[in-house]
């Protein structure tokens, strides 16, 4: 009886978080990108500092007729939103949130777990892309399959060096081994890892699969109402799936001060710190041409993970 109410408190917690972080982030993005454009309306119109802009938009998508085209595959397209959103709930249960496995369920497999379940996100962008039988849509969903090919090998190498170092593929095991002295000799590849994830999610510089002045809005370009804002949702939990575990694998994830009692906090400042960056990317950097993505991932970021992986390899070698 213990096992199965400790196991529906995790499911709540776990499923509260995930309905009201990447709200929180998305709200954020509102506000900082208005700042450093300069845009009013997000900084000021709907009550103080704009705060109810967030609640317009769930009341905007929810007022929208829910269309689908005349010639799609029906059940896939309405299928796609759910399973481009679900497995960033799934990659959530696994990452810890403080000492020991508070939030998450420790498991022996867990960078497997969640790195897996990432990857079955994008299936959501492909069958969208398929099944709207719209040409720029289906130039969106091939775009995200070249893109995952390209950027998911890199992520794989760059997270695999810290389970190397650690001697375990447990987030918990890893959080447990963790030292400081890991961050100046794995910030290659905290890099790898983190650009990676930016262009597994098709954030700019790397979205190109949903490139609005080229093919409309990709995948998603058929999309009207609360299936598209399920879309948007799935983008920022991923944008706090990948910040937390960029956090959990290069930052230490609850390591701090008093992180017996504040392992939490500290958890939560790291990941929404690399969410800012994320936004801050954004805002600054220009999209990359097709062949410019391509040729990073495959000239920089892999050449980088594996001299990662060597000299993960060398240290170990070294301090055994």
């Amino acid at each position: 009886m213990t096992t199965t109410l400790d196991a529906l408190v995790r499911c709540i917690a776990v499923l509260l978080v995930f309905l009201v972080l990447p709200l929180v982030i998305g709200q954020t993005e509102h506000k900082v990108m208005a700042h450093m454009q300069g845009r009013l309306g997000p900084m000021y119109a709907g009550g103080f500092h704009g705060w109810a802009q967030l609640v317009a938009d769930g009341v905007k998508f929810a007022q929208k007729e829910d269309v689908v085209p005349s010639g799609a595959d029906r059940k896939i397209f309405q299928l796609a939103p759910a399973v481009a959103l679900l497995p960033y709930l799934l990659a959530l249960v696994a990452i810890p949130l403080g000492p020991g496995d508070l939030l998450g369920q420790d498991l022996d497999a867990g960078l497997f777990f969640v790195l897996a379940v990432m990857g079955v996100g994008v299936l959501g962008s492909l069958m969208a892309g398929w099944a709207s039988a719209n040409k720029f849509s289906l130039l969106g969903g091939i775009r995200t399959a070249a893109q995952l090919m390209a950027y998911e090998l890199p992520m794989l190498l760059a997270a695999a060096s810290v389970a190397m170092a650690a001697g375990t593929v447990s987030l918990t095991g890893i959080l447990g081994a963790f030292h400081w002295w890991w961050v100046p000799w794995q910030i290659v590849g905290g890099f790898v890892f983190f650009v990676s994830g930016l262009a597994e999610l098709q954030r700019p510089p790397f979205d190109m699969p949903v490139a609005d002045s080229e093919i409309i809005f990709g995948a998603y370009t058929e999309y009207t109402g609360l299936r598209f804002a399920l879309f948007l949702l799935s983008e920022y939990a991923g944008i706090l799936v990948v910040s937390a575990l960029t956090a959990v694998l290069f930052l230490g994830g609850w390591h701090g001060p008093m992180a017996d009692s504040l392992g939490w906090l500290w958890m939560l400042l790291k990941t929404f710190a690399l969410a800012f960056l994320v936004i801050w990317i954004r805002v600054t950097y220009p999209r990359l041409r097709e062949d410019q993505l391509m040729r990073f991932a495959w000239t920089v970021l892999i050449p980088l993970s594996l001299a990662q992986l060597a000299l993960t390899g060398i240290v170990k070698v070294v301090i055994s």
